[in-house]
């Protein structure tokens, strides 16, 4: 019986007898990527698509060291000019552009997001990494269609904000983990936040990196005209981020607010019993730490160690116990707060109507209790997290791993996401609203003079606590507010309105901070205009990839260039099919 795997490519004759009874779909994918790998003159190729997939591989863990622990800024630039060196190759198709994406999509996210199997195992954390790899792969089929147009970096950076897009929003409402904007955040390029938000930052971090990539290409091959055109556009397009940084920067810099309004706020880090998905168990000890660190602060503020300030926050989840209806939980609660003398923001699960032991319907609140009147306005959390706050299709996930069941049920809340605090008016991004453009925008274009991030990173790490602090520094600067980051672990810290760490905690200590911040009333060009720079970019990328197909409809065969080279017939298909010779 003929062997199924046998395969005879332009005379070159390949045998695996180790797949010979398997038949799954990413083995048949990877037969389809080599035989769409192989040279026009019909010799193998296989050096050149090792190098390719080494360097793929080496993109995708640079930048993941541009995140948290690392946090080396460069190497996001670095690592999206190797992709683009990879992609770039006239002999990479579609399929194998696809390819090529999803290992650079897996060596990214793989070290980027080990906190999500550190308490529950690798399952899910091998499962998100390979859903997320997937949109790096989808970018690069436009990637390898665009590649011989004129300007091709910029159309790949407009192409990369708009995957990003859609990585943000789909599936289960996104998951923007992983934007590349948030790896800047204590680089040059940061700036640009405050004017386009962090679709622009990662734009421009990909157009800087796209065309380092081009201009090393391009010099090393002849000087036709559409070339210089493309080399010329990429040494614009470097020289308008150059400057338009060095420009920005003493502008977010000068926005101090020192004269303005301030304020003196107080985080209260309690800390957990223990890391991991049991410290609900312990609900009542959670509480009880916050309390006894709130009276610790108490203590600070009586004998002149501590300033008084107007109000306090703590974490999100420092009350699991529903202060609402457990008289005690609350007692408690106003006895921290009467120690201070200041209203407390505190991160509390509350039972919504429809609760039952069964479909314990919760909601996920920040609560400003008065030492003096109790509980008054609160911030439901509107954005809660798939697959730990709710779990989507539970009725089929709860057959794929035995953690399904411990996600709750928590339920999206309304309103305008700020609360009125000690006369201030304070906007509140819970712990997972803080990546998602439009929690923060939302609550400072309705009033918020600064940013609060209640956190619960009990379940997590210390690299996934830093990875937030990164994602709220650049909040900061993109809207021009104070935020204050508040975790039951760590880590808590207070940034100024310039993105800069002013005062922090360490992890999984009890501590806590007092620090005065400057209040802000202004409202920046990006929290008015991000998400129209948002959808501009989009456009261009829509735009730029449709008039490239119908370009490719009308170009006659054969007759295509290429940025690397010649035009080249790759089974059955000419590449690139982008403009005509």
């Amino acid at each position: 019986m003929a062997n199924p795997m046998r395969t005879v490519v332009n005379g070159v004759q390949t045998r695996d007898r180790a797949w010979r009874s398997q038949s799954s779909s990413a083995q048949w994918f990877c037969v389809v990527w080599a035989v769409r790998e192989v040279s026009a003159d019909g010799g193998c190729v296989l050096g050149r698509r090792l190098a390719k997939a080494a360097g793929a591989v080496a993109a995708g863990l640079l930048v993941a060291a541009s995140f948290p622990p690392l946090g080396w800024w460069l190497s996001a630039i670095v690592g999206l000019a190797l992709l683009a060196w990879v992609l770039a190759d006239p002999l990479t198709g579609v399929a194998g552009g696809f390819g090529y994406g999803l290992l650079f999509g897996l060596a990214f996210y793989l070290p980027l997001l080990p906190w999500v199997g550190a308490l529950v195992g690798p399952l899910p954390w091998v499962a998100l990494a390979v859903v997320c790899a997937l949109f790096p792969a989808i970018f690069a089929v436009p990637a390898v269609l665009l590649r011989g147009r004129i300007g091709w970096p910029l159309w790949w950076a407009a192409w990369w904000a708009a995957i990003e897009w859609l990585k943000s929003v789909f599936p289960f409402g996104g998951f923007p983990w992983g934007v590349v904007g948030f790896s800047q955040a204590d680089g040059p390029l940061a700036v640009l936040a405050r004017v386009g938000g962090v679709a622009l930052v990662s734009f421009t971090t990909a157009l800087v990196g796209f065309c380092v990539a081009g201009l090393a290409l391009l010099v090393r091959r002849s000087a036709s005209t559409d070339l210089r055109v493309t080399v010329a556009v990429c040494v614009v397009c470097l020289a308008l981020v150059t400057v338009g940084s060095a420009a920005m920067a003493p502008l977010v810099w000068a926005s101090t607010g020192h004269g303005g309004p301030s304020v003196t706020v107080a985080v209260v880090q309690g800390n957990v019993p223990r890391l991991g998905l049991d410290f609900n168990a312990q609900r009542r000890a959670v509480l009880d730490n916050h309390v006894r660190q709130t009276l610790r602060l108490a203590d600070d503020i009586r004998s002149g160690r501590a300033a008084q300030p107007q109000f306090v926050i703590w974490p999100e989840n420092s009350s699991d116990i529903d202060p609402l209806l457990n008289e005690d939980a609350g007692r408690q609660i106003t006895r921290a707060a009467g120690a201070v003398g200041a209203p407390i923001l505190v991160g509390a699960v509350l039972a919504r109507p429809e609760w039952s032991p069964s479909t314990p319907v919760s909601a996920n609140s920040v609560i400003v209790w008065d030492p003096v009147s109790g509980p008054g306005q609160r911030h439901d959390k509107k954005i809660v997290q798939p697959f730990g706050e709710y779990l989507p299709w539970r009725s089929f996930f709860r057959h794929v791993s035995d953690f399904a069941d411990r996600a709750g049920y928590f339920t999206a809340g309304a309103g305008s996401g700020v609360v009125q605090a000690g006369g201030v008016s304070v906007g509140v991004t819970t712990c997972w609203e803080v990546i998602f453009d439009r929690a923060a925008r939302e609550a400072v274009l309705n009033g918020a003079q600064m940013l609060a991030v209640p956190s619960n990173n009990a379940t997590f790490n210390e690299q996934m606590s830093r990875q937030q602090l990164a994602f709220a520094k650049i909040r900061a600067i993109e809207h021009g507010r104070s935020v204050v980051v508040a975790g039951t672990t760590g880590i808590s810290a207070v940034i100024t309105p310039q993105g800069e760490v002013v005062a922090g905690t360490g992890f999984f200590e009890p501590a806590h901070l007092v620090y005065r911040i400057p209040l802000q009333a202004n409202v920046t060009a990006a929290t008015r205009w991000a998400a129209q720079v948002q959808w501009a970019l989009i456009a261009i990328a829509a735009a730029t990839l449709t008039a490239t197909l119908i370009g490719r409809i009308l170009t006659p065969p054969g007759t295509a260039g290429d940025i690397a080279g010649p035009a080249r017939r790759v089974n059955g298909w000419v590449w690139p099919p982008t403009r005509r010779a």
